[in-house]
């Protein structure tokens, strides 16, 4: 087994998982208007589409651009 494959997968799961944050805390920047915590408590639906919308799209892009 080789240690740095997997060492690198790791630090790719990682950076991978950073990238997802940052990209949510951007469009919760670029959106004040809507309070997205507080629309997921409230059983919002749409709001819970969008962001799950949102993060399968980060996550091709973050995983095709790592690859």
């Amino acid at each position: 087994m080789e240690w740095r494959i997997v060492g690198s997968n790791f630090l790719y799961a990682t950076l991978g998982v950073l990238l997802m944050f940052l990209a949510y805390r951007v469009i919760d920047w670029l959106t004040p208007q809507v309070n997205f915590n507080e629309e997921l408590r409230r059983g919002n639906v749409a709001v819970a589409i969008f962001i799950a919308a949102l993060f399968i799209a980060i996550a091709m892009i973050v995983g095709q651009s790592l690859n």
